[in-house]
């Protein structure tokens, strides 16, 4: 191909004109072209892929605040009828001080599954109360918990889509050529123990 090379030389840079010269100059540089190209939208949909987890886990984060804020307000409600019940109280503080505190995936489901276990016994204690349970403020704030169970649960699911995916690809070939160079890992689930007894128990509060 020198009459090709004769044509451009003089508008490429010294080491590609050198390889533009040889018999299979320019099949080279295309592959090199090619694999320049491939390593990019590899590594976009890589980058696309980390943001999707980390919004997906902000939606998570913003779910769990709601809950861990709506606490003190159950605890204070509970504690005006529940004057005998101090240490489910103090458990349900407790846990909910470990679960603000949780700074992975993996520690905040398992404090966020601690919390849950202490709000269920907690409700379980003042179904002893009747006057507990036909104040309009305790059942209000048992359905606020119960519509953050449910969004918390479609945050849930869509987060560990995008870790699963995302967690797929980084072991996958050529993506984990990418990953570790790019400072990729794989991420953990966000589980919990019993999804379906996330939720609070299911009636009406009012403000």
């Amino acid at each position: 191909m020198p009459w090709l090379s004769l044509r451009f030389d003089s508008h490429l840079p010294p080491l590609v004109a050198a390889v533009a010269d040889t018999p299979w100059g320019w099949i080279v540089l295309g592959l090199i072209v090619a694999i320049g190209v491939g390593v990019i939208v590899l590594y976009n949909q890589l980058v696309a892929m980390t943001v999707r987890a980390d919004n997906a886990w902000s939606d998570i984060d913003v779910q769990l605040k709601r809950r861990h804020d709506l606490i003190p307000n159950v605890v204070e409600a509970v504690k005006g009828y529940t004057g005998y019940e101090k240490d489910a109280l103090q458990t349900v503080i407790e846990a909910r001080g470990r679960a603000m505190g949780a700074t992975t995936a993996h520690d905040a489901a398992t404090a966020e599954n601690m919390l849950t276990g202490a709000l269920k016994s907690l409700f379980a204690l003042a179904e002893a109360y009747p006057d507990l349970k036909a104040s309009d403020q305790f059942t209000h704030l048992q359905q606020q918990l119960a519509t953050i169970e449910d969004a918390l649960q479609a945050a849930r699911r869509y987060y560990n889509a995008t870790v699963r995916d995302l967690n797929t690809s980084v072991r996958m070939f050529p993506w984990n050529l990418l990953a570790g160079p790019a400072g990729v890992r794989p991420r953990e689930f966000f589980e919990v123990e019993n999804v379906s007894e996330r939720a609070a128990p299911n009636v009406r509060f009012e403000t």
